[in-house]
């Protein structure tokens, strides 16, 4: 059966001297491989399509009892190469696919994981990477049922922010590495990590506004770390691994910290 869809290039890899099996996260089809046969040497069929986060109309046809699907051609709609590409782009794009490839379950339709990805594209570069990563983090969290309640402390159910909070530690939530959830300062663990109030409400806005809204904060590596590294520590718990690039992007940040 042949079928024709909007997709993504997550990642491509060869399997011959000619051949590629090519993961792609597809909007209505989910997250599936495929095999494109000369794909290193048919510029006609797939041109300059293959790019980790290329945007394509693909056409591929479903073999019955095969896990891969034989791609066609594709028809490239947004190429990541009509930007300049830095090593930091290149990981920020590689995080999303890393975190992709190991969240969404093959065959199964995510279209708002799709049209989350096709958001987060959009800003992918300059200091808006961060953005990107943040937004993008944090909803996949959400999209596959790991967020946390982030209005209550998840052990005495009691408000995380307090309107008449004075001390220091009364200022922040908490969260850790080995369990889900966030903490009042009460009941937060000795390993536990702080998660400003600024951050508790950036995230509780991020997960019912646009990307677009929120750009015109005031995006670098230090604003709303520690958010990135709460929903990293989510994904990571959740995924049961380490993420490669999350740990690029954790090093990156903490040299360019040291630079200043």
């Amino acid at each position: 059966m042949q079928i024709t869809t909007d997709a993504i290039v997550l990642r491509c890899w060869p399997v011959n001297e000619a051949d590629l099996i090519v993961s792609l996260l597809t909007r209505e089809y989910g997250k599936l491989k495929g095999v494109a046969k000369a794909g290193l040497k048919s510029r006609k069929r797939f041109g300059g399509a293959l790019e980790m986060m290329s945007e394509v109309r693909v056409t591929f046809f479903e073999r019955p009892r095969q896990e891969l699907v034989r791609l066609d051609h594709f028809d490239l709609i947004e190429s990541p190469l009509g930007r300049p590409v830095d090593y930091a782009r290149m990981t920020t794009l590689s995080f999303f696919a890393e975190v992709v490839e190991e969240a969404l379950p093959d065959r199964s339709p995510e279209e708002l994981a799709y049209r989350l990805l096709a958001a987060v594209l959009e800003y992918d570069s300059g200091e808006q990477m961060w953005l990107a990563i943040t937004y993008f983090s944090l909803w996949m969290t959400r999209l596959m049922g790991w967020l946390p309640d982030l209005g209550t402390c998840s052990l005495c159910q009691q408000p995380l922010l307090r309107r008449d909070a004075q001390r220091d530690a009364q200022r922040y939530a908490w969260f850790d590495a080995v369990s889900d959830g966030l903490y009042c300062a009460t009941h937060r663990k000795p390993v536990s990590l702080p998660l400003s109030h600024h951050s508790l409400q950036l995230a509780q806005k991020m997960v019912r506004t646009p990307l677009a809204e929120l750009a015109g904060l005031p995006w670098n590596m230090q604003f709303a770390a520690d958010l990135r590294r709460f929903a990293f520590q989510s994904l990571e718990r959740h995924l049961e691994r380490r993420l490669r690039t999350a740990e690029v992007l954790r090093r990156m940040a903490s040299q360019r910290t040291a630079q200043v």
